[in-house]
């Protein structure tokens, strides 16, 4: 029991030495190397084999030493070939370069054969065998042009041996322990024996690479097989080579039934050129392609005795290719596609474009029909206001009871009132249908505000408020409609003075930022929730729209200067702050092109029909 104890911990000290090993051996490979199975091995044989011939050589030379003695410059050429190996790894180690690491050694190895067999022969030496092992070095590299390279050198060291041995270059000084013949077998069995090393090292580089692709393929096989989007292959004119299991879901066919112009059969006649389309661009063009089309697919049914009815139905697929090369001239790109069914989200998709032409439609029609309630309610509100106006001058008498006259004057404010948000709903229905139109002329900038704010001026007094004006007299003439302008300016005044507080002041500024015209109107009011901001301009929409407001309004002043603003290529942003004020910013540019819209005639505006009761007209009202 003890014994097995013993055993057990010398094991696991065993193992643990061989983990600590390979953890260091890992980290000489260079990261390069980690790119897949094939790749690490390769890095590992070579590292393996060459730093253990090197050790070896070393190891061998202190007994060489000590059959020679001390050693010449012969015998320090030796040692540094001998080195050489470990040389080559690290190089390997730093660079990754497999390649060159493999040339390299081709090279050295001819070079020391070379100078070997200069001094035992030349070309009859016992080293020459080894020539042959100089492309074989050279072929684990796996290029073609290194292995040539190696070849021709290989065979130039030969020829110099022999031109060598001609005009006798050769040294003429040597013995050996041994004879010719053991010489030369021994040479023959050594390069055997290191070729036979090769010839292993190659045929696991080959299983490791026949393991390496089959365990790829399994990988992709059961990706394919396993996901619910088809994967097809097909050749350079199109024609089905592969496809995944999944067509059986997606198709409802085996995959050896869409082979060849089986998958063209099955698209929708009509989306067959874009398919074929998708097929010649990522073909030609050698980018990725992504098309939809319609596809037949049987579902299999038996409405009664009989032959089974197959019955049909087109769904929805997308389809996205792209072109892959092998990397062999000789053999022609194919194109990879992944093709899914989209049918659920096309219908999703249709139904959203229905529900969205549906409310476009649903839009116009509540536009349409606002402008003509607009012109249905001018007709009557021209007759109130009018003649309540008529009441409040006493132009055919006095009223007896002074009640009348308040309510005459509540008739007629009231009026006034409705006028103004009738106005704004046919303004603001024009703007949405594109039918407003814009009458652009040169304005100066300073005087048009310097009458809005006078215009506002009663409103203002009736309301404690004070208005302020700060004017930049350098803004140059802008291109705009002078009405559209007092209309906005006005919106927003009214709207700054009815939420302002008693006492407070509202500010009229007029600046030039580049290329902009700033026009901001700034209160000292209530302020405006920061969750309420991005729906102010919505038209019929208020900060507060509880039934508790304590300011009247629809809810159309902001959205009727957003639309009048971004007629004229401007904006109207809105910055404000609870419990401290808001101001309203109307950003136009300085250059504008207008263009010219016919008027739509079903909004039509009937403004000129509001009644304006002139001296000449009360006089004749008073006869």
């Amino acid at each position: 029991m003890r014994l097995s104890h013993i055993e057990f911990v010398l094991f696991q000290g065993y193992t643990h030495q061989k983990q600590a090993f390979l953890g260091k051996f890992e980290q000489l490979l260079h990261h390069s190397a980690q790119k897949d199975e094939l790749t690490l091995h390769r890095h590992k044989s070579f590292i393996q084999s060459h730093l253990l011939g090197g050790l070896l050589a070393l190891m061998m030379y202190p007994l060489y030493l000590y059959r020679t003695g001390s050693p010449g410059l012969l015998d320090v050429l030796i040692i540094f070939w001998f080195s050489s190996p470990i040389a080559t790894v690290y190089y390997l180690c730093r660079t990754g370069n497999l390649a060159i690491a493999h040339m390299i050694s081709s090279l050295n190895l001819a070079i020391f054969v070379t100078v070997g067999a200069l001094l035992s022969g030349g070309i009859n030496s016992f080293l020459i065998a080894w020539m042959v092992i100089v492309p074989l070095e050279a072929a684990l590299s796996g290029r073609k042009k290194i292995i040539f390279l190696a070849s021709f050198f290989a065979a130039a060291m030969i020829g110099g041996l022999y031109l060598a041995g001609i005009y006798g270059f050769l040294p003429t000084n040597r013995s050996f322990i041994v004879g010719p013949e053991a010489l030369m077998l021994f040479g023959i069995f050594s390069a055997t024996t290191y070729g036979s090393a090769i010839a292993m090292s190659v045929q696991r580089a080959h299983e490791q690479s026949e393991l390496s692709i089959r365990q790829s393929e399994q990988k992709y096989r059961l990706m394919a097989d396993n996901v619910t989007d088809m994967i097809s292959v097909h050749d350079e004119h199109g024609l089905l080579t592969f496809a995944s299991p999944a067509s059986g879901s997606i198709f409802g066919v085996a995959p050896e039934d869409l082979s060849g112009n089986g998958l063209l059969k099955k698209i929708h006649i009509s989306d067959r050129p874009l398919y074929m389309t998708a097929l010649s661009n990522c073909r030609n063009d050698q980018h990725p392609v992504s098309v939809e089309f319609r596809v037949k697919r049987p579902l299999a049914g038996n409405p009664g005795e009989g032959e089974p009815v197959v019955l049909t139905e087109y769904i929805w697929v997308e389809m996205r290719c792209r072109l892959v090369e092998d990397g062999n001239e000789q053999a022609p790109a194919h194109i990879i596609a992944v093709t899914r069914d989209i049918t659920s989200n096309k219908t999703q998709e249709i139904t959203l474009l229905k529900a969205r032409d549906e409310a476009e439609s649903a839009n116009i029609a509540k536009t349409r029909f606002l402008a003509n309630m607009s012109h249905e309610l001018r007709t009557p509100l021209n007759a109130i206001i009018g003649f309540s106006d008529v009441l409040n001058m006493e132009l055919f008498g006095k009223i007896g009871n002074e009640k009348y006259s308040d309510y005459s004057r509540l008739i007629n404010e009231a009026g006034i009132h409705l006028l103004s948000v009738v106005n704004n709903i046919l303004d603001m229905s024009k703007i949405e249908v594109g039918k407003f139109s814009i009458m652009p002329e040169q304005i100066e900038l300073s005087p048009l505000l310097g009458v809005c704010c006078d215009m506002m001026e009663p409103e203002a007094n009736d309301a404690a408020v004070k208005i302020i004006k700060d004017f930049d007299n350098d803004i140059p003439e802008v291109m705009a409609d002078s009405r559209a302008l007092k209309q906005m300016l006005i919106n927003l005044l009214s709207n700054a003075i009815k939420f302002s507080e008693t006492g407070k002041a509202v500010t009229v500024r007029s600046s030039i930022n580049g290329p902009y015209i700033y026009i901001d109107v700034t209160d000292q009011g209530i302020g405006i929730a920061p969750q309420d901001l991005p729906k102010l301009c919505n038209p019929f929409v208020q900060a507060d729209n509880s039934y508790k407001r304590e300011h009247e309004g629809v809810g159309l002043g902001l959205s009727v200067v957003k639309g009048l603003a971004q007629l004229h290529g401007g904006t109207l942003n809105i910055i404000s702050q609870l419990g401290v004020g808001t101001t309203a910013r109307i950003e136009l540019p300085i250059e504008h092109t207008y263009q010219t819209d016919t008027p739509d005639e079903s909004i039509e505006d009937n403004s000129s029909l509001v009644l304006s009761f002139q001296p000449a007209e009360r006089k004749q009202a008073q006869s």
